[in-house]
């Protein structure tokens, strides 16, 4: 789907840290930043080039500083599926800067690549913005289709005909922090179940989390998921950025 208006970057001067664009919409503001080499940020004080930060409702969200986790999320899924299983579906939520997407268009054995992201200011970044130096090939990927819509409404109004070997959802900080309230509704048990019911058997859900969650680890075998386990992936500061994974039983 077209993002809903052009790009227009913000007008002014331009100091280390500043604002590209800034958008309201019916999650609230989105903002992006980009940092230049020397100033701080919450990941790489020292970055070799400028670093595009993504911010909401005043919360930092992602930057392109680093990524590992992000492309871990991806790699994490395809090597947890069986590797009998040719061309594999998989949807990625959401699009953030596009480290994910971008790791999954690099890899063959993906069959269709389905992107949602609900927010009409980061597709545009990404179609006709900054980040589309990151993303451009990998949106142009004809296995690629981005879906401008809630995850959480996606995964609940799907079908079985939509359904998906992997689900690699990153749309926020993590099921014990979350920046938009209607996002905890995809850590909920209904949200787990939906996840589960989108999935085809012996699929893998693949979930971010800026921080471990033994909570959220339990409430995934509540669910019904089988080997639930945790990767951690370190940080240049504080906790490791984690993936939470699990089976649908096959």
């Amino acid at each position: 789907m077209a993002p809903d208006h052009p790009w227009h970057p913000t007008a002014g001067t331009e100091p280390a840290v500043h604002t590209l664009d800034r958008r309201e919409g019916p999650y609230g503001e989105v903002v992006l930043r980009r940092r230049d080499p020397g100033a701080a940020g919450p990941h790489a004080p020292e970055p070799a080039g400028p670093v595009y930060e993504i911010i909401a409702n005043g919360c930092f969200l992602m930057d392109t500083s680093d990524g590992r986790s992000e492309r871990r999320l991806v790699d994490a899924a395809l090597a947890a599926l069986p590797p009998d299983r040719a061309h594999p579906a998989v949807l990625i939520g959401g699009l953030g800067v596009g480290f994910s997407l971008v790791r999954a268009a690099g890899q063959p054995r993906w069959g269709r690549i389905a992107v949602v992201e609900r927010e009409a200011a980061v597709i545009d970044w990404h179609r006709t913005g900054p980040l589309s130096a990151i993303s451009g090939p990998a949106l142009a990927d004809p296995r690629t289709e981005v879906l401008h819509t809630d995850l959480v409404a996606h995964l609940r109004e799907g079908t079985a005909q939509l359904a998906y070997d992997a689900l690699c959802l990153d749309i926020d900080n993590g099921p014990d922090w979350t920046v938009t309230e209607d996002n905890g509704g995809l850590y909920s048990p209904a949200g787990l179940a939906a996840c589960r019911d989108r999935l085809t058997p012996g699929g893998v859900l693949a979930v971010w989390s800026a921080q471990p969650s033994s909570a959220f680890e339990r409430a995934l075998g509540n669910a019904g998921f089988e080997g639930v386990r945790t990767e951690e992936i370190p940080v240049a500061r504080g906790v490791p950025d984690v993936v939470h994974l699990a089976l649908r039983s096959a």
